[in-house]
């Protein structure tokens, strides 16, 4: 009797860790599919009515106006998206879905290692692919994120995954693209447990701070010069920030951050730079487009950071780098970003509200952001030749009230929308029709 009780316990943890367990996902496409009707949010600015939109083997083989196609749809799988919208697969940048799964349970928490100069640090290994805040991307369209590690002056590297996958192996799109550093502060706030006065001060330790940026970065160009011995993994994993081939992505918010960091990567010759945060980039917009500098902004739904700033300034921020010229992407760091994440169409949403067009908008977590993250080659547009991650929805993307999804795709793959959160609100539903 004792070994039924045993069996009976352990079937019950089977059935229920099956139960409660992520989406298998999707198979590779098998077969050739059609979009037809919807109206196609391309991602560039343009938008077609009553549209045919082809993928075969995970890539886009015809996007037209269905009077101009000339493919035979006999025989291949049709989805009548008639009154519907499709979008390319929307992507969060800065991201740190699959490093943190529950903030209170310190073994699920993995987006930072000690130390301040980490740029050897690889998120993607750390990456939980069968993360439940990284399932509930997926109804709302995020469908690809840029996972970003925390801390220290240089706190890692990041890389690019797609949101359906078994391991990180899976899900990687692109591997180790950039390495981020946090930007000294100019000014700091007081320490409230010393009982400092919590307003804002000089940081007088500024120039020191980065002083020591500037030499790292003079130790590293030795390094990589010479013979590289003894092995110092940290120089040798900035060496492809010193080449071009990674990104330095620079978290810097205040004016003096921001010039001054655009001044350093000018005297070091990199290459390829973007400003993350940038919250006073709209007041140095002439050197972020000489430069050629483009911003991963805040998120949108944020108080001002100044008691002196419009109430509106991170609802607008986005409008006024645009207007000037700057290629502009949204990201969601902050409070709780990794369930925040899903908001990301809704912050875009956001803009439109304070001065940019919706396919303005939407290029800011498509088109944009892919060019800043360099995977525009293969996503963030409805364009042939370029990889079937796209959704259809039921209205505009951009507003929660219609953001309503019925299909999606990760290089073709048909996705489950199915998620924790949806099977919750479903049983939860059943139960109140019952005590109806």
């Amino acid at each position: 009797m004792k070994y039924i009780h045993i069996i009976v316990v352990i079937a019950a943890m089977l059935n229920l860790s099956i139960g409660d367990a992520q989406q298998t996902p999707a198979s590779k496409q098998s077969t050739t599919t059609a979009i037809t009707g919807a109206t196609a949010h391309i991602g560039n600015g343009n938008v077609i009515e009553n549209s045919v939109i082809i993928f075969k083997d995970g890539k886009l083989t015809a996007v037209s106006k269905t009077s101009e196609s000339t493919t035979d749809l006999t025989g291949i799988n049709v989805i009548d998206a008639s009154g519907k919208h499709v979008y390319p697969g929307f992507i969060v940048p800065n991201s740190t879905l699959g490093l943190v799964e529950i903030d209170a349970v310190r073994a699920t928490d993995d987006d930072s290692e000690l130390g301040s100069w980490n740029p050897h640090i690889r998120s993607l290994i750390a990456y939980n692919a069968e993360s439940k805040v990284v399932e509930s991307m997926r109804p709302n369209g995020v469908l690809l994120a840029q996972i970003t590690p925390r801390s220290g002056r240089i706190s890692g590297t990041s890389s690019i995954v797609q949101l359906d996958a078994w391991n990180w192996e899976d899900a990687v799109v692109k591997e180790d693209d950039g390495i981020h550093m946090n930007w000294p502060n100019s000014f700091t706030r007081g320490r409230w447990w010393l009982g400092e006065d919590q307003g804002m001060k000089v940081n007088t330790d500024y120039d020191d701070q980065v002083t020591e940026v500037e030499r790292w970065f003079s130790n590293t160009k030795a390094y990589n010069a010479g013979k590289k011995t003894p092995k110092h993994l940290p120089y040798e994993a900035t060496a492809g920030v010193l080449d071009g081939t990674k990104t330095l992505f620079i978290h810097v918010d205040d004016e003096k951050g921001i010039t001054d960091a655009v001044n350093f990567t000018t005297s070091q010759k990199l290459k390829s730079v973007v400003i993350v945060g940038g919250y006073e980039a709209h007041k140095v917009t002439g050197l972020l487009k000489k430069n050629n500098i483009p911003v991963l902004l805040q998120r949108v739904h944020s108080r001002p950071d100044q008691s002196d700033d419009d109430y509106d300034m991170p609802f607008k921020l986005a409008k006024l780098l645009t207007d000037k010229g700057i290629i502009v992407g949204l990201e969601t760091s902050g409070q709780m970003e990794r369930m925040n994440s899903r908001n990301l169409p809704f912050y875009a949403g956001t803009t439109v509200a304070h001065g940019l067009t919706k396919e303005q908008a939407l290029q800011l977590i498509t088109q944009n952001t892919a060019k800043i993250l360099g995977i525009d080659n293969n996503y963030g547009t409805l364009e042939v030749g370029k990889s079937a991650t796209l959704f259809v929805s039921e209205g505009d993307a951009l507003d929660m009230r219609t953001n309503q999804l019925t299909h999606a795709f990760i290089d073709g793959r048909s996705l489950s929308l199915e998620t924790h959160q949806t099977e919750l609100w479903k049983r939860y539903s059943k139960k109140l029709e019952t005590e109806d």
